[in-house]
């Protein structure tokens, strides 16, 4: 985004998770306007499930605007053995980080949720109205329930004391820089780890987790981060706001496309004994367009040729530094 197209009324930004994925871009994005000044906490400086470290990070570094991108996360299998861990730690740090930040005088808060918040079964396109008609999806439930409590926050920070709080809802995220490890990883990438290293090693399939018949919205990372950015500068409602593509991909047919892009001509067989997760998910983006102007614009095809790209110069420059 060009850092020239919005005001950005902020000088002193603290980022929670500006070292990793999607950070990186938030903070790259912040760096191009002139004068903000951003600071990015590392959990070995600054542990945020706890209170002690949140107001010692406030007081450090005394943002006037906070933006909480730190998560404890991973896929459908890290989700499911990990269920406590994913709810205590998401909503100690968002807690925290809301209650301290109205404390210090942070002139804006924006929380990034999940589309995990989102009720199990939700008539698609996904509307913010309907982020409360029913329970998250099982294996995610935790980890969703954890940072939609920050939305009730939010609102309610709003409405007593006027704490100036945003809360974002992103489709899932993809592109360079991704978690590639198939322990922890999402779909994407674990897809484009295994197709990539069967072709390199000859393997003749690969395995697929559930029935490949439910559907997933995915959105480049560098435009969820350029919607977070225009939206800390432009939006200041209680209302929550997805940010998407607005187009849904059913998972069979993502893994044929990542399959083609890779050069991976083998077979697919699917794991029906893995769990499938949320039946649809596609997301309903006017509100980000009416509120702030926020649209992808990068496409599924184009976005995955770059994210391959990546990781295979990745595998490469790892390769070259094991043989030296």
């Amino acid at each position: 985004m060009d850092a020239l197209e919005i005001q950005f009324p902020y000088k002193r930004v603290v980022v929670t998770g500006g070292a990793g994925f999607l950070g990186r871009f938030v903070v790259e994005g912040l760096q191009k306007y002139p004068g903000v000044q951003v600071t990015v906490p590392r959990s070995s400086e600054y542990d945020l499930v706890k209170e002690a470290n949140v107001k010692r990070l406030l007081v450090d570094a005394d943002p006037d605007l906070v933006i909480h991108l730190a998560a404890v996360v991973g896929g459908i299998g890290h989700n499911q053995k990990n269920p406590g861990r994913f709810f205590y730690d998401n909503l100690m740090m968002g807690t925290h980080l809301i209650e301290q930040s109205r404390l210090h005088g942070v002139k804006k808060f924006v929380a990034i949720g999940t589309v995990c918040a989102y009720p199990k079964f939700t008539p698609t396109p996904f509307k913010e109205d309907d982020i409360w008609n029913g329970y998250p999806e099982e294996t995610n439930a935790p980890y969703g329930l954890a940072k939609k409590m920050m939305l009730v926050q939010s609102q309610s920070y709003r409405e007593q004391y006027g704490f100036n709080s945003i809360f974002l809802l992103p489709a899932n995220l993809y592109g360079p820089g991704d978690n590639f490890d198939l322990e922890t990883s999402h779909v994407i990438p674990a897809l484009i780890r295994k197709c990539v290293d069967a072709r390199m090693y000859g393997a003749e399939f690969i395995e697929a987790w559930g029935s490949g018949q439910v559907s997933r919205e995915f959105l480049y990372v560098e435009d969820c981060a350029e919607g977070i950015l225009r939206a800390t500068a432009l939006y200041d409602g209680s209302d929550p706001v997805n940010l998407g593509s607005g187009n849904e991909v059913v998972i069979k047919d993502l893994v044929q496309t990542i399959a083609r892009l890779t050069g991976f001509n083998g077979e697919i067989r699917w794991r029906s004994d893995k769990p499938d997760g949320q039946p649809r998910r596609q997301l309903d983006t006017s509100r980000a367009f009416e509120k702030f102007g926020f649209r992808a614009h990068t496409s599924l095809e184009e976005g995955l040729k770059r994210t391959i790209d990546w990781f295979e110069q990745s595998q490469t420059q790892t390769a070259a530094l094991h043989q030296q």
